[in-house]
């Protein structure tokens, strides 16, 4: 079963998203934030994530760019959604969705993202070291030690 990341701070986009995904055969993960999604990409990367670039804390775009910078999750294809009309042309995702967004588009969206990147065995090869990425280190409050989860089975 393929894993998605689902990062939105609108809980409803989230709820209906998840819910899509799921029937749809995957299983999702959520984060509210960026520092929540860049958490749970040192811990549990997922096969795909879907991104929205307005987040508080972690920006889209900073958590597109700590996707990008690590060896572990650079491989892992991005669908932004976003309500905004100006995309940078630099931002290097896999498709980028405008809201509103049908569950339909979205889930078409995933599949064939999905079909064109590499086997999710891959993915365990990729993953890096026990350390979280310094991303997470830095906006990790102080005093509360970060650590990565052990890779999935």
């Amino acid at each position: 079963m393929r894993t998605l990341l689902i990062v939105d701070d609108d809980p409803e986009i989230r709820h209906m998203f998840r819910t899509a995904l799921a029937l749809s055969g995957y299983r999702v993960q959520e984060a509210v934030d960026g520092l929540e999604a860049l958490k749970l990409l040192d811990c549990d990367p997922p096969d795909l994530v879907v991104l929205d670039l307005g987040l508080p804390i972690v920006t889209g775009h900073e958590v597109r760019q700590e996707i990008a910078a690590q060896a572990y999750t650079r491989h892992i294809p991005i669908v932004v959604v976003t309500g905004s009309a100006v995309i940078p042309t630099t931002l290097d995702v896999a498709c980028v969705l405008y809201k509103p967004v049908s569950v339909d588009q979205l889930v078409r969206t995933i599949r064939n993202c999905l079909e064109a990147t590499a086997p999710a065995a891959a993915v365990a090869e990729r993953r890096g070291t026990d350390a979280p990425s310094p991303a997470v280190r830095a906006r990790a409050p102080k005093g509360k030690q970060v650590r990565r989860r052990p890779a999935r089975p």
